[in-house]
């Protein structure tokens, strides 16, 4: 947002191509039934995931300065919000995170209340991201409800969009080593 409150208008086209996302996704519990719908209806090649991708690399790109801003291990795991959640983002927030690290690099581990689902975009062509399936590059990853994990990226910089049900993540409550749900 700049001094009056207004989106940069590259962040405002990411809400509105989300708006007209989440009116599809909107009623889909996350996980692994998601996560093959989306990869399957929505991955690359799709309008919806190609705008996504088109926007973040663009503003990557071009430092617009709203994407991924926020350092949190330095310059190459970053994160800023997009969008709390909202009528109009029918109660979805929207996180950007920038990994980057040709070794596998460990995030901050966190627990996904009520799910999560993932637009991965890759800024390098063999940059991965480690999703509930195992490594994964350009698409979609949808963590189901009660899942928890390390994000992880290798290969070279990406940035996963996560949208959120109502919001919900959890970093204090995730603990390594206690159990997946039964369904993810």
């Amino acid at each position: 947002m700049d001094e009056v409150g207004r989106a940069h208008p590259h962040q405002q086209q990411l809400l509105d191509r989300a708006q007209e996302f989440f009116a599809e996704v909107e009623d889909l519990t996350p996980g692994k039934n998601l996560e093959t719908r989306l990869n399957r209806d929505f991955g690359p090649g799709t309008p919806f995931y190609d705008t996504f991708a088109a926007i973040v690399r663009q503003a990557i790109n071009r430092n617009e300065n709203w994407l991924a801003t926020d350092e949190i291990d330095g310059p190459k795991y970053r994160r800023s919000i997009i969008s709390a959640p909202c009528e109009r983002s029918r109660y979805f927030s929207i996180t950007a995170v920038y990994m980057e690290s040709d070794d596998p690099y460990r995030g901050q581990y966190h627990l996904h209340p009520y799910g999560e689902i993932n637009c991965v975009v890759p800024l390098s062509p063999s940059a991965e991201i480690m999703g509930m399936s195992g490594w994964q590059g350009a698409g979609w990853t949808s963590p189901g409800p009660g899942t928890h994990h390390y994000p992880e990226v290798r290969g070279g910089a990406l940035v996963a969009l996560f949208f959120l049900p109502a919001g919900r993540i959890s970093y204090k409550h995730a603990k390594p080593g206690d159990p997946q749900p039964v369904v993810v």
